[in-house]
């Protein structure tokens, strides 16, 4: 059980981790433009085509906006 909960604490790590570097994008997007350097992809423009992906459907969508949501915010 224990090799189970190692592997959850480094999931947990590995997807905090992504978050903050997907903040840092959008921060550095919303600051210097589309023309950022290092970044080779159209970050707040991805995110926006996910977030109304996730509103076209419909109920679906908004129970795939829930479960992320609780993934994300959940802190034990």
């Amino acid at each position: 059980m224990q090799v189970v909960d190692s592997i959850i604490g480094f999931l947990k790590k590995v997807t905090e981790l992504g978050v903050a570097f997907l903040a840092l994008a959008v921060v550095l997007q919303v600051v210097f433009g589309t023309d950022v350097a290092f970044l080779k992809v159209d970050v707040v423009g991805n995110l926006t085509s996910v977030i109304q992906s996730l509103g076209d459907g419909g109920l679906v969508g908004l129970i795939a906006a829930a479960i992320l949501y609780s993934v994300l915010t959940k802190k034990s």
